[in-house]
């Protein structure tokens, strides 16, 4: 006696690779339906071979590649097989996907702090050092504690022999702190030209003739901030223009 079976007996034996159950080979209709499953499945597994083919190609030198033709799909005869198809094909092409973009983001430096370092300047790793105690540069805080905030020019950079320090002498264009009406007596002012000895790693690349904006603490000889080149320079003295007057409200302590 023959038993009858359904086209999902069909799938899911072409699915696991089982043996065709008692009695189905006796079953013309299973047997078409099982046969036309397998093809199916060989169709999705050389898509699946091509996508993992492409993934492990090294990324095209040109940033905007032509994208590979489509691979045709054989038309499925049952609804059924071929709704099950495209689901298995959408979850190919989505996990593809996943895998590009996550490529993607790896070679564009996302997630790692990998920025371009052309764009960092000198102050970067001594705002860090301003920000140690906690006060960030710049800020109504910073500036109400300091005995000294101005915009120069590296008139001069000279390592002192056998050592990693340096000297560098600022010749002041802009004073911020502290802040001495015109009326006031001259000695109270700052002189216009400014020596500090620094480690070179505080200030990395710095050159005579390089703008400079340094932060120097009440009661330091040395500043313990650094800002070389306009682009960082012109950052931070937005932060200080805007913190001035909230500054003069405050007092260090």
């Amino acid at each position: 006696m023959s038993t009858e079976h359904d086209g999902a007996d069909a799938l899911m034996t072409a699915i696991t690779g089982e043996p065709l159950p008692p009695g189905a080979r006796e079953d013309a209709a299973f047997l078409a339906e099982h046969r036309a499953a397998e093809a199916d499945l060989e169709v999705l597994r050389e898509q699946l071979g091509v996508i993992g083919h492409a993934l492990a190609e090294p990324p095209p030198a040109t940033p905007a590649p032509e994208p590979a033709p489509a691979l045709p799909v054989r038309p499925s005869p049952r609804p059924r097989r071929r709704a099950f198809s495209l689901a298995l094909g959408g979850l190919a092409v989505a996990a593809a996907a996943s895998v590009m973009a996550g490529m993607g983001w790896l070679m564009s430096g996302g997630g790692t702090g990998a920025a371009d370092s052309s764009g960092l300047d000198a102050g970067s790793s001594a705002e860090k050092q301003s920000d140690a105690g906690g006060v960030a540069f710049g800020s109504a805080r910073y500036l109400a504690c300091s005995r000294l905030v101005a915009e120069g020019e590296a008139t001069a950079v000279e390592r002192l022999p056998g050592t990693t320090t340096l000297r560098i002498t600022l010749s002041l264009t802009r004073v911020y702190l502290p802040e001495v009406p015109e009326e006031d007596a001259k000695g109270s002012k700052p002189d216009e030209e400014q020596v500090f000895v620094v480690d070179e790693n505080v200030v990395p690349g710095i050159r005579a003739g390089d703008p400079v904006l340094v932060g120097v603490p009440r009661g330091a000889d040395q500043p313990d901030f650094w800002a070389v080149g306009e682009r960082q320079i012109a950052l931070e003295r937005a932060m200080v223009t805007a913190s001035l007057p909230e500054a003069r409200e405050l007092t260090c302590g």
